[in-house]
């Protein structure tokens, strides 16, 4: 299939490039409005307790979960003061005539809302339009709130946080590409030493990303998009892109060396390294494709949108970069780059090779290390798993919990809302417990105000509640008896505040109760008490659903953590079957899982300790959160075994040419790895570079991913593939290759007696078939 599809390249070279530029140019100028269809929440399930909750809210009470806090703060008054109070009215006058808000709650309607020191009071908003489409009306918002001169405005809450989610992904969107487009040329440079064949890999991840980019737009009409798209798709684009073209030009000019015709070169290079990148492809999308298990929209799209420019990366790569190189020909180490050597025996570019192509491969770096390592498999097999094991044993102390405003930079004004209200407010009054409480009948009959009387006395009784919001708690010195002759006539009830409470709170059937823990919202205590609410049956035909910042987080967790096993599961065995099919044997598919398994761990680790614990915080310039975000390790384990498996499928698929021609393990091991060693290693140095880059983001979801992408495949290109790699392949031995089915045994490919190199790697060609020089 590889050898017909760079026949057709070479072939059809202008029209494949025709294509690709018609294909570009269509999707310029959508590309950069790609965020414009993104949307900034997906961060719950929809099947969640707390969303069901919300629904029930919405739909029977008409309570709008979409709440826009103003903070007004003074030096010189306090809430009490005639001037402030004032001045809080004239602010807000413009807002309550607007049609877009549904009620608002001020400090003076609850006390609650006053900071301790008395000189800042806070405003709830309730607006009309859903939590998405909410910061659309931030900019009437800001200009209908006026201005006045002895107080401060800050504004807050779930649409400024979706908002400032937009901004600040674009902004470190633009910071990453400035940074990874120049970086990624000079390594590239460093590479190949030629100007024209590092410009071909930037091209190609050029070519996946804006293609990408437009598709997402067009996608994002139909579906729900998550902003976070936008990193995936540059991330994986440029990275990918950039690698998969690196190891195909990488070949095609050994295959120049040679002594090959440049389109028997196209032709080699695809048989041999374009068939690598395709599994290494299908290998990144099953890792991707297993985040659209999940029911959290923010995972599943960004999947999606990974999926889309890893399949964009290896048709380009596969298609786009050989028309390319056989139009170039030998003009690809065209514009040649002066690098001085760091030592000596480097091969230059354009020196004769022996056989195999390498000229005294048995002096290189790669080959003397890897018989060092299988001189002594036992003694560095064990110091290096437990050491790999070792870095991952912070994440047994993780403490997972929900995105909130602590992920974004202080400069930004919901963070800023978010650190004032920590600071000077009661946090456990700003993060109550929401129940949904629902009774056979009216909730006011006798009969439920009795029942849920006794239920509120019970959830009261709990040591960690501080007290309970409901129309059956409104007065704590009122019996039962009391609150029953009161709600038989609500038309007549004279206290405004038990008057307010009831209107708010109930409709027909449906209650709505606050309860206020003494804890904070992430404190476990406060999560226990959530558990023991949903776990408490009220009996007589209630029926209750939790919701609020504590339960929201609970089934954040409880949902990516339910669906995560099966994604694993999946992902696992789906490699298995890919490897087991390309190299054709029972172990070495197993071993590439177990080693891509030690490089992630490594990487939670150290997920743990920077940005649960603060190690490095002030290097990395962001404020410890005290817990991981708790799609950060999911995100990096569908990203990192794709990637991981990337460089395994590269280094393996050397390891089988090596085997084919020697027939020896041992000789085999040492050889694909001094082949593939320079190559995999620059390849991985761009990955690292790229995902560094991303590590600068002002987001700490990203910023998480980047870095934990850029520790993952260092492991991986240091550690596993120096070290694991051929010390297990040595304690291997011959069980490498063990294939129990002889009817699936690959064929070895047909080699030249004059070199020993691959004229054909045996599985694509008809009995009796025999390719030389690119011919039958």
């Amino acid at each position: 299939m590889f050898y017909r599809l760079g026949k057709l390249a070479t072939r059809y070279r202008w029209w494949i490039i025709g294509f690709w530029l018609l294909t570009a140019v269509i999707a310029l100028p959508f590309a950069p409005q790609a965020s414009q269809v993104l949307k900034s929440g997906g961060f719950s399930s929809p099947d969640s307790e707390s969303q069901r909750a919300i629904d029930v809210l919405t739909q029977k009470l008409h309570q709008s979960q979409t709440i826009v806090q103003i903070i007004f703060t003074s030096q010189r008054y306090s809430v009490d003061d005639p001037q402030f109070i004032d001045q809080t009215q004239q602010a807000l006058r413009n807002l309550r005539s607007w049609d877009q808000v549904t009620s608002m709650t001020t400090f003076l309607d609850n006390p609650r809302q006053v900071s301790e020191d008395r000189h800042a009071g806070y405003v709830n908003i309730q607006l009309k339009v859903d939590t998405d489409n909410s910061p659309k009306l931030l900019p009437e918002l800001k200009r209908r709130l006026q201005q006045v001169p002895d107080l401060q405005s800050s504004v807050g809450g779930s649409p400024v946080f979706y908002e400032d989610i937009q901004v600040v992904s674009e902004n470190d969107l633009r910071r990453a590409e400035l940074l990874a487009f120049p970086f990624a040329i000079i390594a590239l440079l460093l590479v190949f030493r030629s100007v024209i064949a590092a410009i071909l890999p930037a091209l190609v991840g050029g070519f996946a990303v804006v293609i990408s980019l437009a598709l997402v737009f067009w996608l994002g009409h139909f579906t729900d998009l998550s902003i976070f798209v936008l990193n995936i798709t540059t991330l994986f684009g440029l990275g990918l892109g950039v690698d998969y073209s690196l190891f195909i030009v990488s070949r095609f000019r050994e295959e120049l060396r040679r002594g090959h015709t440049v389109e028997d070169a196209v032709v080699l290079a695809l048989e041999t390294a374009g068939r690598a990148v395709a599994f290494s492809g299908l290998a990144v999308t099953i890792g991707l494709f297993g985040l659209t298990f999940f029911h959290i929209n923010m995972l599943h799209s960004v999947g999606l949108g990974g999926i889309m420019v890893v399949l964009l990366a290896v048709v380009a790569a596969l298609t786009l970069l050989p028309a390319m190189l056989t139009i170039l020909g030998l003009r690809v180490n065209a514009l040649p780059v002066r690098v001085p050597r760091l030592r000596r025996g480097v091969v230059p570019a354009n020196n004769d090779v022996t056989l195999a192509g390498e000229i005294d491969a048995q002096h290189g770096y790669w080959y003397r290390l890897s018989q060092f390592v299988m001189r002594y498999p036992l003694r560095i097999f064990f110091p290096v798993l437990l050491l790999l094991i070792g870095f991952g044993l912070p994440f047994l102390g993780v403490r997972f919990s929900a995105p909130d405003a602590s992920i974004l930079p202080d400069y930004v004004p919901s963070r800023a809302a978010y650190n004032l209200l920590v600071a000077r407010f009661n946090q456990r009054e700003t993060t109550p417990i929401l129940m949904a409480v629902q009774t056979k009948g009216n909730v006011l009959t006798p009969d439920n105000i009795k029942n849920l009387y006794y239920y509120v006395q019970r959830i009261e009784a709990d040591p960690a509640v501080e007290r309970v919001d409901s129309i059956v708690s409104a007065d704590p010195r009122f019996t039962l008896d009391q609150y029953q002759l009161l709600y038989a006539h609500p038309d007549l009830i004279a206290d405004p505040y038990v008057g307010t409470l009831l209107k708010s709170t109930v409709a027909d059937n449906t209650m709505f109760v606050q309860v206020i823990s003494k804890y904070g919202m992430v404190d476990p205590r406060s999560q226990t008490l959530v558990q023991t609410i949903r776990n408490t049956q009220p009996g007589h035909g209630i029926t209750v659903l939790v919701d609020g910042g504590t339960a929201g987080d609970i089934d954040y967790v409880s949902s990516l953590y339910s669906d995560f096993p099966i994604a694993i599961l999946v992902i696992s065995i789906t490699t298995y079957i890919v490897l087991f099919f390309l190299f054709r044997s029972v172990l070495l598919p197993l071993k590439a899982i177990i080693m891509n398994t030690l490089s992630i761990l490594a990487s939670y680790g150290a997920l743990v300790l920077i940005f649960q614990d603060g190690f490095l915080h002030q290097i990395l310039g962001f404020t410890p959160l005290g817990f991981v975000e708790a799609s950060s390790p999911i995100l990096l384990f569908c990203a990192i075994f794709g990637l991981s498996m990337d460089y395994e499928v590269f280094l393996l698929s050397r390891i089988q040419e090596a085997y084919w021609q020697t027939g020896d393990n041992k000789q085999a091991v040492a050889l694909g790895l001094q082949r593939s060693g320079g190559i995999i290693t620059s390849a991985a140095v761009i990955v690292i570079v790229v995902s560094a880059c991303f590590a600068t983001a002002d987001m700490i979801l990203v910023k998480a991913l980047g870095l934990g992408m850029s520790l993952a495949v260092l492991i991986d290109a240091t550690l596993v593939r120096g070290l694991l790699v051929p010390s297990t392949m040595r304690l291997l031995g011959k069980w490498n290759w063990w294939m129990p089915f002889a009817g699936m045994q690959r064929r070895p490919p047909v080699l030249s007696e004059a070199t020993g190199e691959i004229l054909t790697t045996g599985t694509d060609t008809k009995a009796g078939d025999i390719h030389v020089g690119g011919k039958r």
